[in-house]
């Protein structure tokens, strides 16, 4: 398998298996698909009996019982026997599961496979095309040289098939027929350019495929097919995307001139300077002469555009790679912003960008210099991404930005994460490396390090000031000193030997400090580590050699203890250096020349990135990833100096132009040509705003338009496409085509609209989308502040254009997106009483920042607390609405996965004042996907609430990712009851009915009051406002701490200061009606204690009473 190809087959292979069982899927009962399967014998006997059944309703629930086995990784082999006797079966559903149970076991089954091969050869000529590619696909996995002609067969069969989908099996079977017979090659390379032929987009993914995988280097195949893959690339399914681009990579590195000469040549201006005028110019118009792209080049450059926008993260990132390798270096830029938009993404796709990133940075700093906090660390980042972000940061890191990033790297270095903490240390030391002005800094603040409690930090200071050290060591005989005096302290084996090779090294420096250190060293010689002492013995013989007189006895002393240390290492070099140092009758001619191999000068260490050597890698391949060539890598071939004919890529273009000219040349030609000519006028005015909205709502808003192009990719659609995208040479008219016939489209769908609204709509929701594909790339240059600005403004005069409403989310989101690019990253302070409750409700999705939350809880605080003042009917300024004095973590089911098809959804109270309404409660829900396939339109559907009863519903959610996670929060007034609140949580696709039933201490809102009040107000609410209970427990749950953990923890009140040891005091509102709960536990002699509540609404107060008493009874 080549690592271009991004495991492709395995994933088209599995997309097909999801295809092939999608009607039976549809079918299967929720105990068949989700029960647990038992592979006891029992089990597989009675799936046994129901495979050998006469009723095909039997046979079926076996199979679908199978399948969900497989499914689950359990072992379903041994019943291949029976599932095979059912591969002639009439029904078209049994027949479609065993073809899938086939596929799996064919290879490890093969004699048995091989007896039903003349019921699969005739499957081949089923009239369903399903049943027709899946005895193609379990044709190929019996892996048997024997059947390799008939293999050969049904694929030169299939390639020619009517249907797309039996064509795009054959390339798959290609692979697999030459992986088990290389000689069949020739024979498969005339399939492959059969196919490579084909109209459809989705076969177009599966060839190329087969092509990187048979004959990469047939490069002569894909010339006459050049343009209808680039024309075909934005309808293909995603992961044939991945491989076409990856393989028109090579392609255009072997048939274009490299568009980088012309940045060289200017580099080269430069070095001659001197030369004379004459001979400058005449090299300069040489140079522009030399160099044009060619019109393909530009077609491959820009047709790629808008992937970027992809939603799949190998698309975007195969899309960054071509970019980076074959386009002109004023024109990369635009990668930046979609590979920083993939940080979002779950962990693994940010290892991989960030890798590609950091290659990147070395080059080209100024690509990533505007994103400069989206590598800033996170704390919940794995080891892995925080170390990558660090790298990326080191490389960005210039004179302008490092004091930022120094103060990031302080924060970074007191992480809890210490091998982070190590990485960070060893940064510092490569920014004081590649920045002079800062050098001193770093090293002062790594002395100061020194002193840190963890060793794992000490040590590493220690080594990368050592490092610094040996760059410029005359300057910093202080820091030496310090360091020696630290010898004290520092217990780290690693750290202590570091010190004492320092001192060793410049011992001339530190004249006075040097055999003092010798002497302490020398007196805890055998208490030492093996590597301190090894480091003691050379810091011994370094001084012998330069100040004998001081520490002749001390060597001596220390050669003697080495002599007898256990450890072989330590003997030896002590027999070394005392042969070497110490001359006698015995010493040889080496022992002159001890004191230059001692102190010999030592090469100062290169502080380099560990990036620095993958740039000749392809960018996003597992040879980059893995910084080594990994097996089946296809490398990327230099550019030509002459480029090779581009006539070769005419022959298909001019045939299907002749064919397609009869059908309407005079009516056609004309608008065709006037259209592209207003399309380029357009262009030329849309280059400056239209790169800096590739994540704006419009991007979205054109995804959807090619997502639904191509799930519409039938024979007919696309070959529509194809006579609309080969039919003229220019670049650009396939767009052209493109729009009028989504525009045609769009007016047959919506025949009752109006005509003028209509226009509109499709002028607004058209005008980013085509300005991003069809801007050339030639105002790059423009600074990323300045597009941003200009993008809202354009944005701004569509909302007021347009008389739609805009998806809240949207705005979330662009909201986001321009917090996280915006270059100035200095706090506002906003005044708390500017946010508005709806704008809070926004941001509250928005995971922004501490700082903003902080503001948010303020101001929520602060609107509910005016709120209850001004509905509240008596009023009292001494009884004031307080933060929560716990807030419990237990979360409740809403929608189990079971029953929600793979959505999850859990809900707890935050215990926090609503943000939507004062008399509503705040309830948070989170949901999960926990299905490998993207959820979309999540919303609240009908809701049958109780008469009185309020819901504020949160925003839609347009989609949530495989495994990925989400919290909303919305607003339910229950009106001060337990009733249950029933609606509906929706999907695209499904609705499912929930409930939420308030417990009744989250109904209530914690205040603060003094014992003075609450005795004035519990006087006021007697009689028939008041109920009591007597509670028996141990004396050790009666306990200050214990009482208040309880009550807490069952409602949500505040605490009242008592004056009396025996009575705890708790007060709270009702969220709706603001009436006051007032809640006492006096403890009485003995193991007894009375619970009185004292409260207006006596239907809660007795439910809570309820709840209490038995809490505060329990151990």
């Amino acid at each position: 398998m080549s690592s271009n190809s991004f495991a492709y087959s395995e994933q088209s292979g599995g997309g097909e298996a999801t295809e092939l069982g999608q009607e039976a899927t549809s079918t299967i009962s929720p105990s068949g698909a989700f029960g647990l399967f038992s592979s006891d014998l029992k089990k597989n006997e009675d799936l046994k009996q129901m495979l050998e059944s006469n009723k095909d309703s039997a046979k079926l629930d076996a199979m679908k019982r199978i399948v969900g086995m497989i499914a689950k990784g359990k072992n379903a082999s041994e019943l291949f026997p029976a599932v095979v006797k059912n591969v002639a079966s009439k029904n078209i559903e049994i027949k479609k599961l065993v073809y899938v149970y086939l596929v799996r076991y064919a290879e490890e089954q093969q004699d048995l496979a091989l007896l039903s091969i003349s019921t699969f050869q005739r499957a081949l000529k089923d009239p369903n095309q399903l049943i027709r590619a899946s005895a193609l696909r379990v044709l190929s996995s019996i892996r048997v040289p024997i059947i390799v002609p008939i293999m050969m067969l049904a694929i030169k069969e299939a390639s020619a098939d009517l249907s797309p989908y039996v064509r795009k099996n054959a390339a798959h079977a290609i692979q697999k027929l030459y992986s088990l017979d290389p000689e069949q090659k020739e024979m498969l390379i005339e399939v492959i350019e059969k196919l490579l032929k084909d109209k459809s987009t989705l076969v177009a993914g599966s060839v190329v495929m087969a092509f990187e995988e048979v004959c990469p280097d047939r490069i002569d195949l894909i010339h006459k097919n050049y343009r209808k893959l680039c024309n075909l690339l934005v309808d293909v399914e995603e992961w044939g995307q991945v491989v076409i681009i990856h393989m028109l990579t090579r392609y255009a590195r072997t048939q274009f001139v490299s568009p980088w000469k012309e940045e060289d040549g200017l580099e080269d201006d430069e070095k001659n300077f001197y030369d004379s005028d004459d001979d400058q110019k005449e090299k300069t118009d040489k140079r522009k002469k030399s160099y044009t792209m060619d019109p393909d080049h530009r077609l491959l450059i820009r047709n790629t555009k808008p992937l970027l926008q992809s939603r799949n993260a190998a698309v975007v990132m195969a899309v960054a790679q071509l970019y980076w390798h074959i386009s002109p270096k004023s024109e990369v830029g635009i990668i930046s912003k979609s590979l920083v938009r993939l940080l979002r993404s779950n962990r693994e796709v940010q290892y991989i960008v960030l890798q590609n990133i950091a290659t990147m940075s070395i080059q080209r700093k100024g690509m990533f210099e505007p994103y400069l906090k989206s590598f800033y660390v996170r704390s919940t980042d794995p080891t892995m991404i925080k170390t990558l972000k660090l790298e990326i940061l080191t490389n960005l890191a210039n004179e302008a930005n490092i004091s930022t990033l120094l103060r990031e790297f302080q924060t970074y270095v007191k992480s809890q994460d210490k091998e982070f903490a190590a990485a960070t240390i060893q940064t510092i030391g490569r920014c004081a490396t590649n920045i002079s002005e800062v050098t001193d800094t770093c090293l002062n603040g790594l002395v100061c390090l020194l002193s840190n409690r963890d060793e794992i930090v000490v040590a590493e200071s220690v080594v990368v000031i050592k490092k610094l050290l040996q760059m410029q060591p005359a300057q910093h005989g202080e820091i030496i000193k310090h360091m020696a005096k630290l010898l004290d302290s520092i217990t780290v084996p690693v750290a202590r030997a570091s010190i004492l090779w320092l001192i060793g090294e410049n011992c001339e420096r530190v004249p006075k400090i040097a055999p003092d250190v010798l002497r302490k060293m020398a007196k805890g010689f055998t208490s030492e580590d093996d590597l301190v002492k090894l480091q003691i013995l050379n810091l011994g013989a370094k001084l012998y050699l330069t100040n004998s007189k001081q520490t002749k006895l001390l060597t001596q002393y220390i050669l003697n203890l080495g002599k007898y240390d256990q450890n072989y290492d330590i003997r030896d070099r002590t027999r070394f250096i005392r042969q070497l140092i110490v001359p006698n009758e015995k010493s040889g001619a080496l022992s002159k020349y001890a004191k230059k191999i001692f102190l010999a000068q030592k090469p100062a260490p290169l502080l380099e990135s560990p990036f620095k050597d993958r740039d000749h890698f392809q960018l996003g391949t597992l040879s980059h990833t893995l910084n080594t060539k990994a097996t089946g890598y296809l490398e990327l071939s230099n550019w030509p100096e002459v480029a090779p004919d581009p006539s070769v890529r005419n022959v298909e273009v001019i045939e299907l132009a002749k064919e397609w000219t009869p059908a309407g040349k005079a009516k056609k030609e004309n608008p065709a040509k006037k259209f592209y000519s207003e399309s380029e006028e357009e262009e030329d005015s849309s280059d400056s705003s239209s790169d800096s909205d590739s994540e704006s709502g419009s991007a979205s808003g054109e995804q959807e338009e090619e997502g639904d192009s191509s799930d519409d990719s039938s024979e007919d659609s696309s070959s529509e496409h194809k006579s609309d995208s080969e039919s003229a040479s220019e670049v650009g008219n396939k767009r052209t085509a493109k729009r009028n016939s989504k525009s045609k489209r769009k007016r047959d769908s919506e025949d009752g609209e109006n005509e003028n609204e209509k226009s509109k709509t499709s002028d607004s929701s058209n005008a980013d989308s085509s300005s991003i594909e069809e801007s050339s790339s030639d105002s790059e240059s423009e600074s990323e502040s300045e597009s941003e600005s200009e993008s809202r403004k354009v944005t701004k005069e569509k909302e007021n254009k347009t008389k739609q409403n805009i998806n809240p989310l949207t705005k979330d989101v662009s909201l986001l997106d321009l917090d996280d690019f915006n270059p100035v990253s200095t706090p506002v302070a906003l005044p708390t009483p500017a946010l508005s409750p709806s704008l809070i409700a926004d941001l509250e999705g928005l995971n922004l920042s501490t700082t903003s939350s902080v503001i948010t809880k303020q101001v929520r605080l602060k609107t509910s607390e005016e709120k209850s003042r001004k509905t509240s009917k008596d009023y009292n300024p001494h009884i004031m609405v307080s933060t929560p004095v716990f807030v419990p973590v237990k979360t409740h089911v809403l929608l189990h996965r079971m029953s929600g098809k793979g959505l999850a959804a859990h809900y707890f109270f935050p215990r926090q004042p609503c943000i939507f309404g004062d008399k509503m409660v705040s309830v948070q829900i989170t949901l999960n996907n926990t299905t490998d396939r993207k959820i979309e339109n999540i919303h609240i559907g009908g809701k049958r609430l109780p008469i009185g009863m309020q819901m504020h519903v949160f925003n839609t959610i347009e989609s949530l990712e495989p495994e990925g996670s989400i919290t909303v929060s919305m607003g339910i007034d229950f009106c001060d009851s337990t009733q249950t609140a029933s609606f509906q949580l929706c999907t695209k696709d499904d609705c499912f009915n929930v409930n939420i039933q308030p417990p009744v201490g989250e109904l209530l809102l914690p205040v603060a009051m003094s014992e003075k009040d609450f005795k004035k107000e519990q006087g006021m609410l007697t009689g028939m406002n008041e109920t009591s209970t007597v509670i028996i427990a141990a004396p050790q749950n009666f306990t200050p701490s214990v009482i208040l953990q309880k009550v807490v923890n069952v409602a949500n009140v505040g605490v009242v200061p008592s004056g009396q040891d025996h009575i705890h005091r708790f007060a709270a509102k009702t969220v709706h009606s603001g009436s006051l709960m007032l809640v006492t536990v006096e403890l009485k002699e003995g193991s007894t204690a009375q619970l009185i509540i004292n409260t207006e609404k006596t239907v809660i107060g007795s439910v809570l009473l309820r709840e209490l008493k038995p809490v505060l009874s329990q151990g």
